[in-house]
C-alpha cells in the first residue's frame, strides 16, 4: 500500500469513527442534549472536513468539493460554543451565535463567481489550479485568523472556569478542565500540522506534504477515540458553573475600601477555621462557598475575600487542605487500619479517588498508601 492508499485508509477510518459517535451523541438519551449535538455537530463537520482525502473516489460534483472546503469554517465555531456548554450551566444558544457564521458565508460568496456560477470547462480550470488562485489564498487567511482567533477565545473561556471552579466548588475535581485543555492543545497540534501542509503544497516536497496530512488525519483519529474513552472511564467528569459567578479580583477593592479592620478579619478567619475543625462541613462532598457562607453566616462576597485574599488560598484548596488533614489523621490510627483507602477518601469528603491523591500529594509529598506505611 503506498502512502497516498493508506492516507485514504486513515481518512475513512477518521471519517467513520466521527461519524458513528456522531450518531451515539445525537441518540443517547441525557439531560444535557445542547452539548452532546454541539459536539456531535463539531464531529459532523470534521468528517466532512477530512472525507475530501477521498471524496475523488466516488463524487465528481465540484460544488460539493466547494462545500466540504468551506465547510472547515465551521469547524471551531463548534467547538467554541460546545466548550461553552460543557463550562457554564447557564449557557443557551442565541441569535447573536449566528455571527458565527460569518466567515462560513464570506469563503461561499468569494467562491460564486469562479466556482458556482461558472460552468464547464472554466470550473474545471479553477478546481485544477485554485490553491493558486487568489481566492483560496483569500479563503486561507480567513481559516488561519479564525482559527487562531477561536483558540485563544477557547484558552479563556478555560481560565474564567478554571477561577470561578477553584474559588466556589470542591468536588469534583477539575478534570473537566484539564480534559478540555489538553483536547485543545491535540486541536492546535493538528492545525500546527495543517499549517505546514499547505506550505509544503506549494513546494515540490510531495512525499513531506502526504506524510504531514498521514499525521494530522491519524491524530484526529486518536483525539476522537480517546473521547469516547474518556467518556466511559470518567462519567463523573463534566461538572458545569454559572459563569454569571463573579471573581473574587472583582470585587476585592470595594469590599476592602469598607469599615472592616484588620482586627475584625483576622476574628472573622479564627472564627472560620475555628468552625471548619468543629463542625466538619468539608465533609460534604458538594459543598460550596456559598453553603459554607450561610453556615457560618459571613456573605458569600466577603467569605470569597477572606479565603482567596487574606488565607491565599483558594476555596478549592482551603477545603481540600481540611479533608486531607482529616485523612492523614484517620490513616495514623492505629484502630482504624481495616479501612482501604478508598473508604477513607468517601469519608473525609472526596468522591474521586484521583482529586483525592493529587491533593493529599500535594500537602504531604506523598501518596496514602505511602503515608500510612511510613
Amino acid at each position: 500500500m503506498d502512502k497516498l492508499s493508506f492516507l485514504e485508509v486513515i481518512a475513512a477510518i477518521a471519517v467513520f469513527v466521527s461519524l458513528l459517535l456522531s450518531v451515539f451523541l445525537l441518540t443517547v438519551k441525557t439531560e444535557r442534549k445542547l452539548e452532546s449535538r454541539l459536539f456531535a455537530a463539531f464531529l459532523i463537520m470534521n468528517a466532512i472536513d477530512i472525507s475530501g482525502i477521498f471524496m475523488h473516489l466516488f463524487v465528481d460534483s465540484y460544488n460539493l468539493k466547494a462545500f466540504k472546503i468551506s465547510a472547515y469554517l465551521l469547524v471551531m465555531p463548534l467547538f467554541y460554543l460546545y466548550v461553552n456548554a460543557v463550562c457554564y450551566s447557564d449557557f443557551t444558544l442565541k441569535r447573536k451565535h449566528l455571527l458565527h457564521l460569518i466567515p462560513f458565508i464570506a469563503a461561499n460568496l468569494i467562491l460564486v463567481p469562479k466556482l458556482y456560477l461558472a460552468e464547464g470547462a472554466a470550473k474545471v480550470d479553477f478546481f485544477t489550479t485554485m490553491w493558486q488562485s487568489p481566492e483560496m489564498f483569500v479563503y486561507q487567511l480567513i481559516g488561519e485568523l479564525q482559527f487562531f482567533f477561536y483558540i485563544v477565545a477557547v484558552f479563556l473561556i478555560l481560565k474564567k472556569y478554571k477561577k470561578i471552579y477553584l474559588e466556589n466548588y470542591t468536588n469534583p475535581n477539575t478534570l473537566l478542565y484539564k480534559w478540555l485543555f489538553q483536547l485543545t492543545l491535540i486541536f492546535l497540534f493538528i492545525h500546527v500540522c495543517l499549517i505546514f501542509k499547505n506550505i509544503i503544497r506549494y513546494t515540490t516536497h510531495n512525499d513531506l506534504f502526504i506524510w504531514l496530512h498521514i499525521l494530522a488525519g491519524t491524530s484526529f483519529l486518536l483525539a476522537a477515540c480517546w473521547f469516547i474513552l474518556k467518556a466511559l472511564n470518567y462519567p463523573e467528569l463534566f461538572r458545569r458553573v454559572d459563569s454569571t459567578l463573579p471573581l473574587t479580583e472583582d470585587f476585592t477593592d470595594t469590599l476592602e475600601a469598607e469599615n472592616k479592620t484588620d482586627e475584625t478579619k483576622s476574628i472573622q478567619i479564627e472564627q472560620l477555621k475555628k468552625f471548619m475543625v468543629e463542625k466538619e462541613p468539608f465533609l460534604e462532598p458538594s459543598l460550596t462557598i456559598q453553603e459554607l457562607a450561610d453556615q457560618v453566616n459571613i456573605p458569600v462576597r466577603e467569605l470569597s475575600v477572606l479565603i482567596n485574599h487574606h488565607i491565599n488560598q483558594h476555596f478549592f484548596d482551603f477545603v481540600n487542605e481540611y479533608r486531607v488533614k482529616k485523612a492523614m489523621t484517620i490513616l495514623k490510627d492505629p484502630t482504624k487500619k481495616e479501612y482501604t483507602v478508598l473508604e477513607i477518601l468517601y469519608e473525609v469528603g472526596f468522591n474521586s479517588k484521583s482529586s483525592f491523591h493529587t491533593s493529599f500529594k500535594k500537602y504531604t509529598n506523598q501518596t496514602p498508601t505511602a503515608f500510612r506505611n511510613s
